[in-house]
């Protein structure tokens, strides 16, 4: 029996940071304004950097509060601002034609792609540990070159999708915005 004591400066810790985490989270699903919601989200995002804190996982921390408090939620914040939170939507006018069939379609392909990978990889999700060359991550200074390394060449995929879709999302709610201010803008005039 391995026999594990906490402090308690640890244990506050965790459970400030497991507060924090919580109450952005539940601010995120149940605030009706969506900018209230993108600032719960940073809070949710700031409580795992605090959790990243406490594991001595610093890199991750400063990586969580510079891209995703920093970057993702500025771009979230400005498409909300940009489509406007005061205006009201008209739910049952679809600006694309059959765009509610394609998605559910989009959502099964990728569920059923996503199954299909995992069976043939027996259920087995991601590697054991990030390695370049086949070697494991060293400890020390040329971690982070390591890292690196991993991120750019295993991993590159993943990160170009990523950055490909929210390039999409950001010129689709462009584009979704432009059109009803347009539509807004004919209708005035006549």
């Amino acid at each position: 029996m391995v026999a594990t004591s906490y402090a308690v400066p640890s244990i506050i810790v965790f459970v400030g940071a497991a507060i924090i985490i919580l109450v952005g989270a539940i601010g995120v699903i149940t605030f009706k304004n969506p900018v209230h919601c993108a600032l719960s989200l940073i809070m949710t995002l700031f409580g795992v950097a605090i959790a990243f804190i406490a594991q001595q996982a610093d890199f991750l921390a400063a990586v969580q509060i510079i891209v995703y408090a920093g970057a993702i939620v500025v771009l979230f914040l400005f498409v909300i601002m940009f489509l406007g939170v005061d205006r009201n939507e008209h739910v049952r006018v679809e600006p694309l034609v059959a765009q509610r069939p394609l998605a559910a379609l989009g959502v099964v392909i990728t569920l059923g792609g996503l199954i299909a990978l995992m069976a043939e990889s027996h259920w087995v999700t991601g590697v054991m540990s990030a390695s370049t060359n086949g070697k494991a991550l060293q400890s020390g200074q040329a971690n982070v070159h390591q890292l690196g390394t991993a991120v750019f060449t295993t991993y590159l995929f993943a990160f170009e999708a990523t950055a490909a879709l929210l390039v999409i999302a950001v010129v689709g709610a462009v584009l979704l915005a432009r059109r009803e201010r347009t539509l807004q803008a004919d209708e005035v005039e006549v």
